[in-house]
């Protein structure tokens, strides 16, 4: 197939997650874990983008010039916080009504992020590039993650880099992500992931290092519910985050 007739898309997932897209804001809602697990991944980002480009980190607007993209962005849980932090951003996600949430929420809160209802592979075809791509619980839920990681790989400028944020295919995740998270906690809505579909982090590097990437930092990250947060961690066996850069020329 060429690449032209290929897509990203599972629209059953889509689908899915567009059912609950008045869900996205509400802290205690369908979305709760996301809204734990985003002050964990917002900092990640925040540090590993500011020493990368030779900013300070705790400054005002440490990302301010820099041109990002959150694809697969929902609701904008992400683009919003980068926004604030002085990035160009664009969000990107398959379905109109995230994309719809996210714009509402965005001129609500007065913040800047350029939302578009468009595929990866739409933007790429447009020549679109970036400093910075977040790819953050996005590829469990494509129907093709070599052409999807790919894809977005080719719009990373030379010296920028990528995020990606994902679920190790695992029996130890298949008991906490799924069984865990889905059917006992309750944490998610039951069907959220399949376990066939969770991507391992070898699955991950073989695209980014045959698209001319260097895979820089690979951390776990797990949730401690004595301080009811999220932390990063030496284990990646269920949720691990992957930092990949592109050289300078």
């Amino acid at each position: 197939m060429s690449d032209a007739a290929r897509t990203t898309i599972d629209q059953a997932e889509v689908d899915r997650f567009t059912a609950m897209a008045a869900e996205w804001w509400n802290p205690a809602g369908k979305f709760k874990p996301l809204h734990k697990f985003n002050p964990v991944r917002i900092r990640y980002i925040r540090d590993k983008a500011a020493a990368h480009f030779g900013r300070e980190a705790n400054s005002h607007k440490p990302l301010e010039g820099l041109r990002v993209l959150d694809i697969g962005c929902g609701g904008g849980l992400l683009s919003e916080p980068m926004a604030r932090m002085g990035a160009t951003v664009i969000g990107a996600d398959a379905s109109e009504r995230n994309i719809g949430i996210a714009s509402t929420h965005a001129a609500q809160t007065g913040v800047t992020v350029d939302y578009r209802a468009v595929t990866a592979e739409q933007l790429a075809a447009e020549g679109e590039m970036f400093d910075i791509i977040l790819n953050m619980e996005v590829v469990e839920h494509v129907s093709d993650v070599d052409f999807f990681i790919t894809t977005c790989a080719s719009m990373v400028k030379p010296g920028g880099m990528m995020f990606v944020a994902t679920i190790n295919r695992t029996m130890k995740a298949m008991a906490l992500a799924i069984i865990g998270a889905e059917h006992v906690l309750r944490w998610l809505p039951k069907g959220t992931h399949q376990y066939e579909k969770l991507v391992r982090p070898e699955e991950l590097e073989k695209p980014l290092t045959a698209s001319g990437m260097q895979i820089d930092e690979r951390t776990g990250v797990f949730f401690n519910p004595l301080m009811n947060q999220w932390n990063l961690s030496r284990d990646m066996d269920v949720n691990y985050m992957m930092l990949a850069t592109r050289p300078a020329v």
